[in-house]
């Protein structure tokens, strides 16, 4: 009897087995289906991003900064918007309740930041700042006019100055705020610059356009000797453009790469060679951006009709070259890009995409959206009596 009373409860737990192998072989053949129909189906991705992934964002519905001041002037950085109005700039997190209020004396600011840090200087003024998280970490004031700053992850600054008995004066100063040395361009104009996310090295896009033709140039410069003695040579390469192209920008990605913008064509330094990255030759391009963490973008208008047109987003990864491509059914009127983020202004409707080509958020407006601004994890939206937070 007890041998006879086994063999059913052995079946049993045997037929429970099964069933629950063939639910779950079944669960894995549909999300393995709804991933590829994902992938390869844009009606349903639209589907699924609206009404699964939440990813579309409606106008009002969002938290929101008021605006007391319409000429204030705003910025993205880190997870924090902030605003400078009458010499005082506040910070706000991402629920739009107010983190920091600080006392930065500028009424015209340029603005640059990466990771934590915000570095703010008055646009053809003499007054900078640094500030690292909420906080001013230093201050200081060049002789000469600031035309542009720049500030690399680690917190090192630099400082475009004009307006001096050199055409352009380049200064360096390290996290603390002390001036680690100054470079001077006699008959250049410096476009852009960029510090190594090592430190190590200083890159200098300039101009000369003294001759009948344009020439650019990129400078490398060892941060190290230059800090230790300025009278040494400090200059470890230059790197020479073809006759009448203009460089526009100049951005280090990660493992010594720099990556230059032209206005027809991206190359890549490394290794000591100066290569093309991407060639915008017989392509209608109307944006792209090295404005990335190890990767560049560029936006293509193709014609889809008569009066109609598409917005391809192609978007490089600047170390294995990959490439990657989302397209939005309209034509980009303006893109911004910070660290892995791209945003596209489409009119009424913002697309939040990130380096591997997938949408993060879409905003949807009742109106003309004319300005944002943009970190790797929060975005504004800007009206004359609000900012509209969109968390990425």
């Amino acid at each position: 009897m007890k041998d006879y009373w086994k063999e059913p409860n052995q079946k049993q737990i045997s037929k429970k087995k099964i069933i629950i192998s063939i639910i779950v072989a079944i669960v894995v053949v549909i999300i393995i289906t709804i991933i590829a129909l994902y992938k390869t189906n844009r009606n349903v991705m639209e589907w699924i991003d609206k009404n699964i992934f939440r990813k579309e964002v409606m106008q009002d519905r969002v938290n929101m900064i008021e605006l007391k001041e319409e000429n204030s002037n705003i910025y993205a950085f880190s997870k924090y918007i902030g605003i400078l109005s009458k010499n005082q700039f506040i910070i706000y997190n991402n629920t739009g309740n107010q983190e920091s209020n600080l006392e930065v004396t500028i009424s015209n600011p340029t603005f640059s930041s990466a990771n934590r840090f915000l570095v703010i200087a008055e646009k053809n003024g003499k007054k900078l700042y640094s500030i690292a998280d909420k906080e001013i970490a230093w201050e200081t004031t060049v002789d000469g006019n600031i035309a542009d700053i720049y500030v690399n992850k680690n917190g090192y600054v630099v400082a475009i100055i004009t307006d001096t008995i050199h055409k352009t004066v380049i200064a360096v100063y390290n996290p603390e705020g002390t001036l680690l040395f100054k470079n001077f361009l006699a008959s250049t104009r410096a476009v852009d610059v960029s510090i190594s996310n090592d430190n190590k090295h200083l890159a200098i896009a300039e101009v000369d356009t003294s001759g009948t033709i344009i020439q650019s140039n990129i400078r490398i410069i060892s941060i190290e000797k230059a800090s230790s003695d300025e009278t040494q040579d400090y200059l470890e390469n230059t790197y020479q453009s073809a006759t009448d192209k203009l460089i526009t920008n100049i951005q280090y990605q990660d493992k010594d790469k720099l990556i230059c913008m032209y206005t027809d064509e991206i190359r890549i330094i490394e290794n000591n060679q100066d290569n093309l990255l991407i060639n915008n030759e017989n392509k209608k391009i109307i944006f792209q951006s090295i404005e990335l963490i190890n990767h560049a973008v560029q936006i293509e208008e193709k014609s889809t009709g008569l009066f109609t047109a598409n917005s391809i987003v192609n978007i490089v990864h600047t170390e294995n070259k990959q490439n990657k491509e989302y397209t939005v059914d309209a034509v980009a009127k303006e893109i911004y890009t910070y660290g892995n983020m791209i945003a596209l202004n489409v009119g009424t409707e913002i697309e939040f995409i990130n380096t591997d080509g997938w949408l993060v958020k879409r905003y949807i407006a009742k109106q003309e959206i004319t300005d944002i601004v943009v970190s790797d994890s929060i975005a504004g939206i800007i009206y004359r009596d609000k900012i509209e937070i969109i968390n990425l």
